[in-house]
Formats: C-alpha cells, sequence, structure tokens
C-alpha cells in the first residue's frame, strides 16, 4: 500500500502520525513525504538552513521513506501563496505518488501554514479527483502545539474518530522527534517529549491500548 503524509513543516508528520507512519513501514507499505515550507534566507541564516535539510535527510532515512516532495514555500507565509498555485503543486505531487491513504495536518489548527496546506489538500482531492488518484482514505492528524492551540469558537475542533494502536513504537517516534532538537520543548510545553508520550497514552486509554495515535475521518471509499 502507498501512504502520503503531507505536512506544513518538517516535524509536524513526526508528531502527529510518526509512530503510525512506522507501523505503515513496519507492515511493508510505502510511505511518501510531502513537506509544503522550507526555511529560506534572509530570514534563516545559513546555519538553520542547513540544519533543517539535515532533519529532513535524517528523518526520512531513519523512518525509511520512499520520497520526500519538498514544495519549498517560505514557512509562517503560506497565506500569502495562491491557493490555486498551492493546490496545483499538492496535486501534482499526489499524482506522482498515486497513494492509497493520505494524511494531513488539521484543518482547525492555529497555525496558518497547517490550516492552508489542509484547504490545499482537501481541494487537490475533490471527490472525483480522489478517485481519480487512487486514494481510498483521507486522515487528519493532531499536531502539539498547533492543534491544541485553537480557539474552540474560532476554527474547528478536531475530533478524533480513528485511533492506530501504536503500542511498541512510541519510543522509535521519539527517537525521530529528537532528529529535530532545534525544535523541540522543554518539560511543561507541548513540544516535549513527556507531552508526546502523554497523549499517546491518553490516546490509547480512550480504546484501551496502552498507545496510540489519533486521527479524524474526513473521506473514505469503503
Amino acid at each position: 500500500m502507498r501512504v502520503a503524509v503531507i505536512a506544513a513543516h518538517p516535524d509536524d508528520e513526526t508528531l502527529g502520525c510518526g509512530a503510525t507512519l512506522l507501523r505503515h513501514r513496519r507492515d511493508g507499505d510505502e510511505v511518501h513525504w510531502v513537506v509544503a515550507t522550507s526555511r529560506q534566507g534572509p530570514r534563516w541564516s545559513p546555519d538553520a538552513i542547513a540544519l533543517r535539510r539535515r532533519q529532513i535527510a535524517e528523518v526520512s532515512c531513519a523512518a525509511g521513506f520512499a520520497s520526500v516532495t519538498e514544495l519549498g514555500h517560505q514557512d509562517g507565509s503560506l497565506d500569502t501563496v495562491a491557493m490555486s498555485e498551492l493546490v496545483a503543486e499538492v496535486d501534482a505531487a499526489l499524482t506522482a505518488i498515486r497513494p492509497e491513504v493520505v494524511y494531513v495536518v488539521h484543518g482547525g489548527d492555529a497555525h496558518t501554514d497547517h490550516s492552508t496546506v489542509h484547504r490545499a489538500t482537501m481541494s487537490a482531492l475533490k471527490p472525483f479527483r480522489m478517485q481519480g488518484v487512487g486514494v481510498r482514505r483521507i486522515l487528519a492528524y493532531e499536531t502539539l502545539s498547533s492543534t491544541e492551540a485553537s480557539t474552540p469558537g474560532d476554527r474547528s475542533p478536531f475530533v478524533p474518530t480513528v485511533f492506530t494502536d501504536v503500542t511498541g513504537l512510541l519510543e522509535a517516534k521519539l527517537s525521530l522527534l529528537r532528529r529535530y532538537d532545534s525544535e523541540l520543548h522543554d518539560d511543561l510545553l507541548p513540544r516535549s517529549p513527556s507531552a508526546v508520550s502523554a497523549l499517546a497514552r491518553l490516546r490509547g486509554a480512550t480504546v484501551g491500548v496502552l498507545h496510540a495515535e489519533a486521527f479524524m475521518m474526513l473521506r473514505e471509499i469503503a
């Protein structure tokens, strides 16, 4: 099975569904990674840009991703990109991958890059496009520091309807996450390893397993 994970930024995919992606790899599935943004000057220093490129390469290798597609937009500025341009780029990536399952950032996240990527993905995967590309399931994942930061009255809340049992894969997910050492938080903040572990335990307790990752089913062809 071919799987695509669409992230606004590198680390979204690991925070949101890293263990699920590792489970796909364990089961022999192909996993393809699409990243909408990158670090660019003059906002970022050459060292910071090089660090991010190294992180992408290390995570892709460690996770066993079959491909990485970088759309190359400036991070934090996706809302300035023409939606038609972003939709066309996501469409082209998915047409090349032809995944059966797509994981995408949640549309109600506080970060505008996330909500923009979500809109572009769902536009690229309108029902007639979904069948044409071969997609049968689209699921939204939660990203700590963005999903839970939304204002309930302002954005659509994340309401999980699908849970993946990732018992035995949490440490491997945390190992991937530590490759983003520049993005990690200390304890008491959402991108800390302890918070990631706590969320996995909470989602697992919801469905009676040790650890789980949660998703919103957006569309499925049964």
